[in-house]
């Protein structure tokens, strides 16, 4: 069940949101502002984040942009719900690096919607992930039995479909397998080219890939991200 944060002060929207995702059987946990958001994800890892923009001690906006600057929530799905809809609010909420953003008043349905996409495209890579690691493994490649147990790759896992890579490194794979190059890479996810070859570094590390091109052309080989 996907955990969902819930960033907002006014207490009866909280638990209108709330009850609605709930409902969908989304896990939800609450906080009234960007402060507390904080405070909360030292407990908790949620799936996704919902925030407001206008909140006292800490408004939506510092908050995304500690989120993003965090190397474990650079990538997690991120909407803004506000009241403030301006171009320029907007703009700024995209150039933070929100995922959405929608104007109140909005209808749930539409949030609903929007966050089971969301979703779904994180999953999503991390299942071609997957695809490639295996691919890796029934080519002879060099990752070990040994490393497929560390990456929870063996059949007795738990979790058989986890992978050793942090939300924005999963973030980064799914483009970087497009053969997208840094400078692109970076406009599209508003990191610079520089942060982005340091994912690509530790990608090429865990998943024990030696070169760039060869992450690329097994991608390719199974046809699944194009």
């Amino acid at each position: 069940m996907s955990e969902i944060l819930i960033v907002e002060d006014d207490a009866r929207l909280r638990d209108i949101l709330r009850d609605y995702l709930e409902e969908n059987r989304y896990q939800v946990s609450e906080a009234a502002s960007g402060q507390e958001a904080i405070l909360q994800m030292n407990k908790i890892r949620p799936d996704a984040i919902i925030s407001d923009v206008s909140m006292p001690e800490m408004n939506g906006f510092e908050f995304c942009r500690r989120v993003r600057a965090s190397r474990s929530y650079q990538f997690i799905p991120f909407i803004f719900l506000s009241a403030r809809g301006q171009v320029d609010d907007r703009l700024q909420g995209y150039q933070l690096g929100a995922d959405d953003y929608l104007v109140k008043p909005f209808e749930l349905w539409e949030i609903g919607a929007k966050l089971k996409m969301l979703l779904e495209r994180t999953s999503r890579l991390q299942r071609e992930m997957l695809d490639v690691l295996q691919l890796v493994n029934h080519s002879n490649s060099d990752i070990s039995l040994h490393s497929m147990e560390a990456f929870g790759g063996d059949e007795e896992s738990e979790n058989p479909d986890e992978l050793p890579l942090t939300p924005a490194e999963v973030q980064v794979f799914g483009q970087v397998a497009l053969g997208l190059t840094n400078k692109e890479i970076g406009e599209r996810l508003f990191i610079s080219h520089r942060t982005v070859q340091t994912h690509v570094s530790h990608i090429l590390q865990k998943l024990n890939l030696s070169t760039r091109s060869q992450l690329i052309r097994l991608a390719a080989q199974r046809g699944e991200l194009n």
